[in-house]
């Protein structure tokens, strides 16, 4: 399973830029199956007097900030544009920048990423689904002596 999110007015299209989204949301995605499991919406950046504006990168404002939070964890954000240091930023926290068109149907993206864990064909889901399946790895060798199976299935009973 996947995590992605993507910057959309309506959860249903790509629409926004990623440091001025007025909304985030985010998808669990495996082969054949996707679920919402999280919307954000934020605060819009304000301009400041003339000089300024509300939000800027590295001051306490950072526009930006709550939302890399709210990705924390995602493979891959999509957006209609990125700035160069959110890319920066998201990439340092192991999360793909996806920037296409605006109005790009979540759906499709949605099942490209399914597709795309089954057959291949996208090098950042390749690369986010061996670091999950490392990770999986990981932290079943991590079990504890006091860890039991459970039953998982009515099958097993027999």
């Amino acid at each position: 399973m996947l995590r992605i999110a993507f910057a959309s007015t309506d959860r249903a299209h790509v629409d926004l830029h990623f440091g001025g989204a007025e909304s985030l949301v985010i998808f669990d995605v495996a082969p054949g199956r996707a679920d919402l499991v999280g919307v954000a919406e934020f605060v819009k950046a304000e301009q400041v007097g003339t000089d300024g504006r509300a939000g800027l990168a590295g001051t306490t404002q950072d526009k930006v900030i709550p939302k890399l939070d709210f990705v924390q964890g995602c493979a891959a954000v999509y957006a209609a544009s990125i700035g160069a240091n959110s890319i920066k930023r998201l990439m340092s926290m192991g999360v793909q920048p996806v920037i296409v068109d605006a109005g790009h149907d979540i759906l499709d993206l949605l099942n490209e990423v399914s597709l795309a864990m089954v057959y291949g064909g996208l090098p950042w889901v390749d690369r986010a689904k061996a670091s999950a399946e490392k990770e999986e790895a990981t932290s079943k060798a991590r079990i504890d002596d006091d860890s039991r199976r459970l039953v998982a299935s009515v099958d097993e009973l027999e």
